[in-house]
C-alpha cells in the first residue's frame, strides 16, 4: 500500500467521478434509481431533475447502427446545476453523429458503471476509479476523451481529493501549524461511494499507509475503514452516494471528517483562506448555494489533507457505439469549436455552473487506457 501511495503522489492521481446529461432536441432524460438505496440529500439534489424512472441496467443491446446514443451520468453531475452542461454535450453528440442523445440520470455510482459495462449505455462521464471498475467488467469499455489541465495536456490532467473537517473543529487536527490525520481515529467518517476514486479510494489508501507506520493500527486495511463501531477504526461510516452529499455531511453535523472533491464543491463552495486546493485552505459556502447547501450556507470547512488525482474521463463501450461516432465525436470534440465552447469550459469568474474551468488551455484531449494503471495500483 505504501508503494501504491506514493506512485499517486509521484504520479499526481487524481478521479473524478461523475456522470449526468440531459437531452436536446427530442432526447429524454431519466433519472435511474437503485430500489435498495436509501435516499441521500444528494439523491434529492439527482432526483429533482425528473420523476421518470429506469433501470439503466437491463435491456443491453450491441446494435451499434441505433439511431440513439443513451448517456449515463453519475449522481454528482445528475444535480440540476449542471442541466445547461449537459444539454450541451448532448447537443455536441449529435451534432457529431446526426443521433439523438437519451440521457439517464443516476442516484447511484455502481448503476452507472454498469450501464456503460453492460451496453445499455454507450457513454458515460467516470471518476478514474469507475472508469477502471467498468473496464474489468467488460474489455470493451475504452476511454472517450479527457479534460486536460490548464497546460492543455495530460501533463497537469489532475483534480484534488479533499478530507474536510469542520472549521470550528479543525484545531483537532493540527500538529503546531500543520494538519494531520493523526487524530481521525474514532470520529464519524463521510466518503462518497466505494467506487469513487476521490471520495474513497484515494483517502482509504491515505489512511491505510498513514496508519499502519503505527503499532496500534500495523494491520489496518481498506476494509476496515467502511464500518464503523465500537472498536473500528471510525465509530461511523456514511456514504454520501455524492461528493456534494458527502460534503453535506460534514456541514450538517453528520459527519465529523468528509471525503469529497475540489471540483464538485466549487458551484457552491469559494476559497475564503489560504491557497486554494491545498492543505490548510478554508472554503465558505456560498450565500446563493442551491440545495442542499441552502441550508448550510455561510458555513466553512477546513481541508486537512488534498491529494491530488487523476482526472477521469467519458468512457465508451465498443461494442455499443461505432466507430465511426467514435471517431466523430472525438474530432469534434478535440476541436477549437468546442475548446472556445463557454458552456462546456466556464471562463475563470463566470458565474455559470458547469463540469469544467477555463483558467488556461484546458481542453478534452484523448488519452489511453494505460494512462490509469496508477488507479489500478492503489487495489494491489
Amino acid at each position: 500500500m505504501k508503494k501504491s501511495f506514493k506512485l499517486i503522489s509521484t504520479a499526481m492521481v487524481l478521479v473524478m467521478a461523475v456522470c449526468s446529461f440531459t437531452g436536446c432536441g427530442d432526447t429524454t432524460q431519466t433519472t435511474v434509481h437503485d430500489a435498495t438505496t436509501e435516499t441521500t440529500p444528494a439523491d434529492t439534489v439527482a432526483d429533482a431533475t425528473t420523476d421518470a424512472t429506469t433501470d439503466a441496467t437491463t435491456d443491453t443491446t450491441t446494435d451499434t447502427t441505433t439511431d440513439t446514443i443513451t448517456m449515463v451520468w453519475y449522481p454528482n453531475e445528475s444535480a440540476e446545476d449542471y442541466d445547461s452542461a449537459r444539454e450541451e454535450f448532448a447537443a455536441l453528440i449529435t451534432q457529431a453523429t446526426g443521433k439523438e442523445v437519451e440521457q439517464k440520470l443516476t442516484t447511484d455510482y455502481a448503476i452507472a458503471i454498469e450501464s456503460l459495462a453492460s451496453g445499455t449505455a454507450q457513454i458515460c462521464f467516470f471518476g478514474a476509479q469507475g472508469y477502471v471498475e467498468a473496464k474489468n467488467a467488460n474489455n470493451a469499455v475504452m476511454p472517450l476523451f479527457v479534460n486536460s489541465g490548464e497546460s492543455g495536456t495530460l501533463d497537469d490532467a489532475i483534480y484534488y481529493s479533499f478530507m474536510a473537517v469542520n472549521e470550528e473543529n479543525a484545531g483537532d487536527y493540527k500538529s503546531g501549524d500543520t494538519y494531520t490525520i493523526d487524530n481521525i481515529v474514532g470520529k464519524k467518517m463521510s466518503f462518497v461511494s466505494n467506487s469513487s476514486t476521490s471520495g474513497f479510494k484515494v483517502p482509504t489508501n491515505a489512511i491505510v499507509t498513514h496508519f499502519t507506520a503505527t503499532a496500534d493500527w500495523a494491520n489496518l486495511t481498506a476494509d476496515d475503514l467502511v464500518e464503523g463501531g465500537d472498536d473500528a477504526f471510525f465509530s461511523e461510516v456514511l456514504f454520501g452516494g455524492s461528493h456534494q452529499g458527502s460534503a453535506f455531511n460534514l456541514l450538517s453535523g453528520k459527519a465529523d471528517i468528509a471525503a469529497f472533491c475540489d471540483t464538485e464543491i466549487a458551484p457552491y463552495a469559494d476559497c475564503t483562506g489560504g491557497e486554494a486546493n491545498k492543505t490548510g485552505s478554508v472554503y465558505t459556502i456560498k450565500s446563493d448555494a442551491s440545495a442542499p447547501f441552502d441550508t448550510v450556507t455561510g458555513k466553512n470547512f477546513v481541508v486537512i489533507q488534498s491529494t491530488p488525482v487523476l482526472n477521469g474521463p467519458f468512457g465508451y463501450n465498443s461494442e455499443t457505439l461505432s466507430a465511426e461516432d467514435v471517431k466523430a465525436i472525438q474530432d469534434l470534440f478535440t476541436s477549437d469549436e468546442v475548446t472556445n465552447n463557454e458552456k462546456i469550459f466556464i471562463p475563470d469568474g463566470s458565474s455559470d455552473v458547469g463540469m469544467f474551468k477555463k483558467a488556461g488551455s484546458e481542453k478534452f484531449v484523448l488519452v489511453e487506457d494505460s494512462w490509469y494503471d496508477p488507479i489500478r495500483e492503489l487495489s494491489k
